[in-house]
């Protein structure tokens, strides 16, 4: 019957092998296709089954006794009601982790950081007449794991958030010790905790703050040996909530598998393929050319050079044996008068995190995520000026100091010093 079927149906091996042939080019092709997909996004799957292993890990890796600074950074203190900017947040956020370090404890971060309305103006991205340098992001805080990646940061210093089903155990577990189990401690030294067992076997010590903010605990941060982590360990830290935001602008911009670590290094990454090679100068003015009267009705300020240095004709001046002519110059500053710094354009290819809202306005939430990316970029450049001077190496628009006796004092407008 095969055999009776097959010469029935002879007229049509013509077209079945050139149909065979063509399903099997189609089925080969899927194959390859399918195959490339899985090769990819495999890769993907497993790098981040690998990241959320790592994740769950560090936490069940971290030191099993506990630090607790507070519920907010620098609170208990003066400023439970309000907050100082970003970088002395960060000093006093520095000086817990150091402590925990040293401590070999884990350290009990504030979920959240408070953000000071001050330095949080959409002016200084939106450098348009369409946004006026009063409008603000709404937020007056933010989470803090959207500014840092606790991750990277458990490398160097174990940390969780109090708003974590680990810290409530902690708590818990604590409580039922007893006074074995916790300790409300305050003014007492770092060597203390450590060495007395009174502290050091404890699970937890709870660290309240001084009154003053908690960076006034590391004492001796003047005295650059026992300072155990530098001024660059937090802006290295990446925000992890932004880390995926920043690698779809990677696809796009640069190469469709490209990826790296952190948030904030990728969208850099974005911004120095932009950029090229560049030079870059912080220019601080805003909050820092703060003038007041004195009882002769006389204008006094802590800086009183820092408003005439700041300004484009004094800075061309400054910074020509630095920067030659052509050169790209990146400019972070919280200055917010629209095309305050054109008159640089007579010698230099300006830049503003303002040029990139396209790339940053999906990440961005708030000024304190854009300062930490244009912190970044300012590390990246090949020539960095500061504002003041903070190292004798530095490069600086001014030669006033940074930290003052509060001395105010006539401000300077002219070259020669004299006039007023």
């Amino acid at each position: 019957m095969a055999m009776h079927k097959t010469l029935r149906t002879k007229p049509k091996p013509n077209r079945s092998p050139i149909l065979f042939f063509i399903l099997s080019l189609l089925a080969i092709a899927f194959l390859c296709i399918f195959s490339s997909f899985i090769s990819v996004n495999g890769s993907l799957f497993r790098s981040e089954k690998i990241q959320a292993e790592t994740h769950e890990s560090r936490h069940s890796v971290g030191h099993e006794k506990y630090l607790y600074w507070g519920y907010k950074i620098d609170c208990p203190g003066k400023h439970c009601d309000s907050c100082e900017g970003l970088g002395h947040q960060e000093s006093s956020l520095r000086c817990a982790l150091e402590e925990a370090m040293f401590l070999q404890r884990t350290l009990v971060m504030p979920s959240r950081m408070c953000i000071n309305p001050i330095h949080n103006k959409k002016g200084i991205l939106h450098r348009s007449s369409n946004v006026t340098s009063e409008e603000m992001w709404a937020a007056n805080s933010c989470a803090i794991d959207s500014l840092y990646d606790l991750d990277l940061m458990s490398n160097t210093v174990p940390v969780i958030l109090d708003n974590s089903k680990m810290w409530y155990r902690v708590l818990s577990t604590s409580m039922k010790l007893g006074t074995r189990g916790v300790a409300h401690v305050a003014g007492v030294s770092r060597v203390s905790l450590k060495d007395n067992s009174r502290y050091s076997n404890l699970l937890l010590i709870n660290r309240t703050a001084s009154p003053l903010s908690w960076f006034m605990e590391c004492k001796d941060r003047n005295n650059r040996s026992a300072v155990m982590l530098p001024y660059s360990f937090l802006p290295s830290m990446a925000a992890r909530k932004l880390r995926d935001a920043a690698q779809k602008i990677m696809k796009l911009e640069v190469a469709a598998w490209f990826l790296i670590g952190g948030i904030i290094y990728e969208e850099i990454r974005v911004i120095k393929v932009r950029l090229g090679d560049y030079d870059a100068m912080h220019v601080r003015r805003g909050d820092k050319i703060k003038i007041r009267k004195d009882r002769f009705g006389v204008d006094r300020t802590l800086h009183p050079h820092l408003d005439r240095d700041t300004r484009p004709e004094f800075i061309l001046h400054r910074i020509e044996k630095w920067v030659p002519p052509g050169r790209t110059l990146f400019i972070a500053s919280n200055e917010r008068t629209p095309e305050f710094f054109s008159p640089l354009s007579v010698r230099y290819k300006l830049a503003y995190s303002s040029n990139y809202s396209k790339i940053l306005d999906p990440l961005v939430e708030n000024n304190y995520q854009l300062f930490m990316i244009e912190r970044l970029i300012l590390m990246g450049a090949k020539t960095l000026i500061k504002t003041f001077k903070e190292d004798k190496t530095d490069l600086s628009l001014t030669d006033d100091p940074k930290k003052n006796t509060k001395a105010w004092q006539r401000p300077v407008y002219t070259s020669d010093g004299e006039g007023s």
